[in-house]
């Protein structure tokens, strides 16, 4: 084992949506962890009508006693809702592992730290939890730097999963943080953000979910951060061409908090437009090859998605489409872009992605674990009944034969069974027996030799027992 990288900055982890646990009035509302996940959605779906918010909240807190307090350590969903995410725990201990960073401690309040974890209450404008991370994050620097020699000229480094860098690059950009900064690192960040929302707001949390009982649409349609996740780019089917949100009406979609959303994209894209170029370093890694909505087109009250964007298929990361995942002031094929093949809530814990992300921080290219080029898509279905099979079928892209294995571990991270993917047409499939209630992580990639050249792609999903739904 190598000694740690030494960092003299300040650097600050934030989650995406759900990523962050809530408590309200001191006692945990949003808190699923391992071993937990079914318990905290039922308890979740009990209390969604104290967490709705307001009609007209707008970029304010709506004095609910709702706070942020940590980031989500294990996997977490609300099925329907954005995507399923694998937590943070594996991100946060390996940059404990691999820099020598100090974390807050609770036994030493004398500490002062440089690994700085952001949670925020993911229901609210990413306006206003810009503001809150400006709270944060600069009376750290500024302690930090206080201790002089190294550590009196460093700045910030944002490490942000999903939504979490759309509040980052909402602080950098508007709220007085670039010249603080030192560099932007997203993981699936949705800066044009992704179909998903438009999916979820206009059709409800319960396309695709089956007989699954809670209905959180109500709840979703309230949250202005679901609204800043709508798609800033044209994306509606239409007779002349593909339209934005703005311009066509969409059934269900609040039409005052759509038109708020897309004016937080464009201040965003003015504020960088207007900045010097150079001042801080931004650096996308993107997940590639999974099926995600790109477009859709209205079929009465609903919209139909489709993966499609004219005959291009984006292949993202099952969430946000590539062409979503960068910022407009990078070209598509930048070279400042990691492509990596995996599922938008397992970025944050890819091996191929720290090792992305260990080159950025260190100014290395680290190459240890990284894809060796053989590179596959996978699918499941989010929500499993109990007593059905859990089904899984990937595609090696570009149609080479790889031996592939699926491991199923379960909420605590314990494996409950090893399966090879057999041949069936163009994919590979695997079925595994039904499996008891709770939430699962299946992880696809080579086995034998292929082990080296595969890069694995994880998925997550759940199995509910309607009985006691």
């Amino acid at each position: 084992m190598t000694a740690p990288h030494k960092i003299n900055d300040v650097v600050v982890v934030l989650p995406g949506i759900m990523g962050s646990t809530l408590a309200r009035n001191g006692s945990l509302v949003w808190a699923p962890s391992g071993g937990a996940v079914l318990s905290a959605i039922a308890t979740f779906g009990r209390s969604i009508q104290v967490l709705t918010l307001p009609a007209g909240i707008g970029d304010a807190h709506p004095g609910d006693g709702v706070e942020p307090v940590a980031l989500m350590p294990d996997l977490h969903m609300i099925p329907g809702i954005w995507s399923a995410n694998i937590g943070y725990g594996v991100l946060l201990d390996w940059l404990q592992a691999r820099f020598d960073l100090l974390a807050p401690s609770a036994d030493d309040p004398e500490r002062i730290p440089n690994l700085i974890p952001a949670p925020y209450d993911w229901r609210l404008s990413n306006r206003y939890n810009a503001r809150l991370l400006k709270g944060i994050v600069e009376p750290a620097l500024e302690r930090w730097r206080a201790q002089g020699g190294p550590c009196a000229d460093a700045r910030l480094i944002f490490v942000c999963h999903s939504m979490g860098g759309l509040v980052a690059r909402r602080y950098i950009e508007c709220e007085g943080g670039a010249d603080l900064t030192r560099k932007l690192v997203t993981l699936g960040t949705p800066y044009r953000s992704a179909l998903n929302a438009l999916d979820q707001l206009v059709n409800g949390v319960r396309k695709g979910l089956g007989p699954f009982k809670l209905d959180l649409s109500r709840f979703a349609r309230s949250l202005p951060s679901v609204h800043q996740l709508l798609p800033e780019y044209a994306c509606i089917e239409s007779p002349g061409g593909l339209l934005k949100t703005t311009e066509t009406a969409l059934p269900g979609l609040d039409t005052g908090m759509g038109t708020d959303a897309m004016r937080f994209h464009d201040e965003l894209d003015a504020a960088a437009g207007a900045r010097p170029a150079g001042t801080y370093d931004v650096h996308p890694i993107v997940g590639t090859w999974q099926r995600t909505s790109t477009t859709a087109r209205l079929v009465g009250d609903q919209v139909e998605p489709s993966e499609t964007i004219g005959e291009e298929n984006e292949a993202g990361d099952g969430t946000v489409p590539r062409l979503a995942a960068t910022p407009k002031a990078l070209r598509p094929d930048s070279p400042g872009i990691c492509w990596v093949p995996d599922q938008h809530g397992s970025l944050q814990s890819n091996r191929a992605v720290l090792d992305e992300l260990e080159g950025i921080l260190t100014a290395q290219p680290v190459i240890r674990r990284a894809s060796a080029g053989v590179e596959i898509g996978v699918r499941t279905d989010p929500l499993v009944l109990a007593g059905e099979p859990l089904e899984v079928a990937a595609e090696v892209i570009g149609g080479e034969r790889v031996a592939l294995l699926a491991t199923l571990t379960d909420e605590r991270g314990r494996v409950v069974a090893k399966l090879p993917l057999r041949p069936a047409g163009v994919m590979q499939r695997a079925s595994f027996g039904p499996q008891p209630p709770g939430a699962y992580r299946v992880a696809v990639g080579g086995v034998g030799t292929a082990v080296a050249r595969v890069s694995p792609v994880a998925c997550t999903l759940l199995v509910w027992n309607l009985e006691t739904a």
